[in-house]
């Protein structure tokens, strides 16, 4: 049975990345911890961009106590304000020359129905709208790296029931938590075919990968009932997570691979090899008709940047992004 898998069977074959700066959003816990302290072990250094950076700190020491010398800095990242966004880029590029994987990973599922600094639907802005600025503004440093650097986007398999309702993205007409869940990992599949796509069509050295972790135990099953005030709702999540889903070390592998393995391509999706995807070691995966519809994305791409304000110029070779 896969929830007595090893992560280590696949870690031990991930090459040196000594040398190669590595961005996780949501670095601090579950997927983002686990992805970033197997970085750190093979010697990235790591920015793990975290909304709360006293967790990310206590979560740097803690990768530190087993990883001596790793090379981690926590720097502030509220993907729900877009003004944090443009910090965030701003202080990376002051500090580092290079960035070679930008791991797109942190995330809010099934949550009430709240709005982000912006005004935007939490779930979208988060999952999504965050994550589509903070690429572009940190855009033009991943063209410039010397060899290929990769965007690693993580989405669901709760994408396959989603579908982009661009008559109510925000969810203002009609709000179900789960369905703006699966809209926001909808899109962020969407976002990275298309941005693939583009940068493919400009002739840049960069992938763009999606990928999911299968049922991984993390805090994301636990709050939206907490934040619901339901316990019993809390309390069976938390067993399901015990009972059923795989750990967050395994669930991480489909990201690391994504932004590690060799043989990986731009535009492909990867997601663990057991039954239903919820489970295993990672392989390439088949994501929804719907993430395939280029029609969609475009759209979605126009959308978003007049939402966020951020715009990749991808037509022009030597232009970065910009943001209005």
């Amino acid at each position: 049975m896969e929830l007595t898998a090893d992560p280590e069977r696949m870690t031990t074959h991930i090459p040196s990345l000594t040398g190669r700066t590595i961005v996780v959003t949501g670095a601090n816990s579950g997927l983002g911890y686990e992805a970033t302290r197997v970085f750190a072990e093979k010697g990235a250094d790591v920015v793990m961009a975290c909304r709360d950076t006293d967790r990310g700190q206590a979560a740097a020491e803690r990768i530190s106590r087993t990883v001596p010398g790793a090379a981690l800095e926590v720097l502030k990242l509220d993907l729900a304000d877009l003004d944090s966004v443009r910090e965030f880029a701003t202080t990376f590029e002051d500090d580092y020359d290079d960035l070679h994987v930008l791991c797109n990973n942190a995330g809010v599922m099934a949550i009430p129905r709240r709005e982000t600094a912006d005004g935007f639907e939490t779930q979208f802005g988060v999952n999504h709208l965050g994550h589509f600025a903070l690429t572009g503004l940190l855009y033009e440093t991943l063209v410039e790296t010397e060899g290929e650097t990769r965007v690693v986007t993580q989405s669901s398999g709760a994408h396959e029931s989603g579908e982009i309702d661009f008559e109510d993205l925000q969810g203002e007409g009609s709000y179900d938590k789960w369905g703006a869940y699966s809209q926001s990992k909808l899109a962020n599949v969407l976002f990275a075919y298309e941005l693939d796509r583009r940068l493919s069509a400009a002739d840049f050295d960069v992938a763009s990968v999606a990928c999911h972790p299968g049922y991984a135990a993390t805090e994301l099953q636990t709050t939206g009932p907490e934040m619901e005030g339901s316990t019993l709702k809390t309390w069976a999540m938390a067993g399901a997570n015990r009972l059923v889903a795989q750990s967050a070390a395994m669930g991480a592998l489909p990201m690391v691979y994504a932004g590690t393995a060799s043989t990986i391509e731009g535009g492909e999706y990867i997601g663990p090899d057991g039954p239903f995807g919820a489970r295993g070691y990672p392989t390439r995966a088949e994501s929804s008709a719907r993430s395939h519809d280029r029609v969609v994305a475009e759209r979605l791409w126009e959308v978003s940047e007049g939402l966020t304000g951020v715009e990749f110029a991808l037509d022009r070779a030597e232009a970065g992004p910009t943001a209005r």
